[in-house]
């Protein structure tokens, strides 16, 4: 009999293109979310684990701005609850995939970020995300914690979508140069994790799109791509002010992953042109 995997946070983004993959896998895919399952009660969790051999956290406040004024809540949700689901996992013997951050690092780093280099978050988002990773390994439940950046798909709003959105107005964008990471398509994502899955891995691993670029070169590739005549100015981080300190260097290191996965993780510029190619 196939493995039962439930995912946590399954229509959002991530879990909308995992499901399908882990599907065509042979596994047995059950998805819960918002409003009918919060991460954050004992008995949802209970229920979410009933019956599943693996449980994929996709769910979490990730509101980047709004985490500074709910501070609260985005500890509860992305903290405590993350140990909470850890310790439920365990004594059920149930495998935790939970999926984590850049912005667990202050990106000031001049090299690409590995595993072992040592968190130091911005801001609320990255410190209740690393306090959820640091709680999920307390717990002692087999698990690993797959850290992603920059990510976009057909579900839910993105940097890949605002732009495009923008684009087709017509009018001039500014966007900024001075932050530097690796756009990552969900459905690239979703492959490693069906890895991740079948092979049990543990630990934690860094994955995103290979290469990297400034959010302004992403921004002339999406146009290009488009064949959108949108004029793009580059400005500084600071022609932006918002709430929340983000990391200036995103960039992952991914050899430790490449390892195991079954083929090369594509580019940035192939994942994200076959992306734009794909009605939505």
């Amino acid at each position: 009999m196939a493995d039962c995997i439930t995912i946590l946070g399954g229509r959002g983004m991530l879990g909308s293109d995992l499901a399908p993959v882990l599907v065509q896998a042979g596994y047995s895919v059950r998805i819960l979310d918002l409003p009918e399952f919060d991460l954050t009660r004992a008995d949802h969790l209970a229920r979410a684990l009933n019956g599943a051999q693996v449980v994929v956290n996709c769910a979490a406040f990730t509101n980047v701005d709004q985490a500074e004024k709910r501070f609260d809540t985005a500890m509860a949700v992305n903290g405590r609850a993350v140990g909470a689901l850890g310790a439920a996992a365990k004594e059920r013997g149930v495998f935790v995939v939970h999926i984590s951050t850049d912005f667990v690092f202050d990106g000031r780093q001049t090299r690409p970020y590995v595993e072992t280099d040592p968190p130091n978050p911005l801001n609320t988002y990255g410190r209740s995300k690393l306090e959820g990773e640091q709680a999920l390994r307390d717990s002692a439940c087999a698990h690993v914690i797959l850290r992603v950046q920059w990510s976009y798909g057909n579900h839910g709003k993105n940097f890949i979508s605002k732009i495009r959105e923008r684009a087709l107005t017509g009018k001039e964008l500014k966007v900024v140069e001075d932050q530097v990471g690796a756009p990552t398509w969900t459905a690239d994502m979703a492959r490693a994790i069906t890895v991740l899955i079948r092979d049990r891995r543990t630990g934690l691993y860094h994955f995103a799109n290979a290469g990297y670029a400034s959010r302004f070169e992403v921004a002339v590739f999406i146009t290009t791509q488009l064949n959108l005549p949108v004029r793009i100015m580059p400005c500084v981080s600071e022609a932006f002010p918002t709430p929340t300190l983000r990391p200036k260097n995103s960039w992952f290191n991914t050899a430790k992953i490449q390892v195991i996965l079954d083929a090369p993780i594509r580019s940035w510029q192939n994942a994200l042109a076959d992306f734009l190619a794909t009605p939505p």
